[in-house]
């Protein structure tokens, strides 16, 4: 059993893309078009985190990339989005919606197990959107605390070493398989959740369990279940 659940956070406790063309919609009138939008900023995420990954570049917080990414889809899309607005417009990734089953079931997890958000978001992103969702965390870990963007193994290992927990003491929770089989690789615990809907109606991948994780759930309450929590 173990003692602390750490959480992916994009896509597994929020609805980014939802929320994200939400919150364009004073910029962007067209609900297909701030869809779109959103993918297009999404989709430079991870390019943007390898250039640190690698070595390339010096680590960075994950605002930082957003901003950039931001300018960048601007430019190929031609928004109309004004310089003036950007920084409150890159400012719309503090305050994402949680899934629906994600409050209950981290204040039934909470009675039982140390909770961290685990994620490449910084840390003031983090503590934003605890506070927009009504979330309690016992720390903040991530990119940010461990200086590496995941899936680099010194991001998980560094996680258990700063909980003053082997990594098998420690449960890695996300609705993405790479997550998780990175997370195994360093010896941590593995739980699934699908987010079937994370990407769209068309989504195409993580729609289901592709190993054998030690803990398969529905969501938050029936890994709370599974748990005994």
């Amino acid at each position: 059993m173990p003692k602390a659940l750490i959480f992916d956070v994009f896509g597994t406790l929020v609805d980014w893309r939802g929320s994200i063309a939400r919150g364009l919609a004073s910029w962007v009138p067209d609900a297909d078009a701030r869809s779109a939008f959103a993918d297009l900023w999404r989709a430079r995420y991870q390019p943007s985190m390898e250039e640190v990954r690698s070595g390339r570049r010096p680590f960075v917080p994950l605002d930082t990339l957003h901003r950039e990414n931001l300018d960048a889809v601007i430019d190929d899309t031609g928004s109309t989005i004004p310089e003036g607005d950007r920084e409150t417009v890159n400012l719309l990734w503090h305050q994402l919606d949680g899934w629906p089953d994600v409050a209950g079931g981290l204040a039934r997890l909470g009675r039982t197990f140390i909770l961290c958000p685990h994620s490449n978001g910084n840390v003031r992103l983090m503590l934003d959107m605890a506070r927009h969702n009504g979330w309690r965390w016992d720390a903040i870990l991530g990119a940010e605390t461990t200086g590496h963007y995941k899936p680099r193994p010194e991001s998980y290992t560094r996680a258990a070493e700063i909980l003053m927990l082997s990594p098998g003491e420690v449960m890695m929770v996300a609705a993405h398989n790479g997550d998780l089989a990175a997370a195994r690789a360093c010896g941590l615990a593995t739980a699934f959740i699908p987010r079937p809907t994370e990407h769209g109606a068309g989504q195409t991948i993580d729609l289901e369990a592709e190993a054998d994780w030690d803990v398969v759930a529905r969501d938050l309450d029936d890994l709370a279940d599974k748990l005994g929590a």
